[in-house]
């Protein structure tokens, strides 16, 4: 049976790079490419690929952001992450969203190949690296240090839980110390990092990621 892949990717060069490579893949069909997240989600609902190839640093909606909502809505699609990031936030963010795997770019074409199979059978799969930190996190316990939203800094997730929380700009501001102009500068560019454009999108994501919650006085 072959095996129908859309390739998600804001760079030209290495999505268009990358399409060759698994075009010539034995079985290996490449049905569509999207170049940032929203794209994604429309073209794998357009398309039912068994297999989505997702960057995680894009515009207009990050590669997390995506995966979550492809896998929301069609849960036999697998999800192959194959990014530049390999931080423990990215990795335990991505898992959390639902991939199945999770690559650093420059794998080769045979460990591509090979994940591209594993995911689609339902396997899970991480880079070698990657994986010997992930067999790390299980084995001490299972406590992961991966946070949600990893593109933002650790200052914008906490403006991001209070916001949840309910909390104004100048409510914020009177809490962390801050001018409320400095609030208002965090506030817009974690709307920017997660390509929303009200307050309600924003607290709908943070709470679907585990922030917020009920006000705190």
């Amino acid at each position: 049976m072959t095996l129908r892949v859309l390739v998600v990717d804001d760079h030209p060069l290495y999505r268009d790079g990358l399409v060759t490579a698994i075009s010539t893949m034995p079985e290996v069909d490449v049905v569509g490419t999207a170049a940032d997240g929203l794209e994604a989600i429309a073209e794998a609902a357009r398309l039912t690929p068994d297999v989505v190839v997702m960057d995680l640093h894009m515009p207009r909606l990050n590669g997390i952001e995506a995966t979550r909502r492809i896998v929301a809505g069609q849960p036999a699609v697998a999800v192959l992450v194959l990014t530049m990031l390999d931080g423990d936030d990215s990795v335990f963010a991505a898992m959390r969203a639902g991939a199945r795997g999770y690559l650093v770019k420059g794998a080769d074409r045979q460990e591509i190949r090979q994940a591209l199979d594993a995911v689609a059978r339902g396997g899970v799969v991480f880079s070698a690296g990657i994986a010997t930190r992930v067999l790390g996190f299980f084995a001490g316990g299972g406590s992961s240090p991966a946070v949600p939203f990893p593109e933002l800094t650790e200052r914008e997730r906490e403006i991001l839980d209070l916001v949840a929380r309910g909390l104004t700009n100048t409510e914020i501001a009177s809490r962390l110390v801050l001018s409320p102009k400095t609030v208002r500068n965090h506030v817009s560019n974690v709307f920017g990092k997660l390509q929303v454009a009200s307050r309600a999108e924003a607290v709908a994501q943070a709470r679907d990621a585990g922030l917020g919650g009920s006000r705190r006085s």
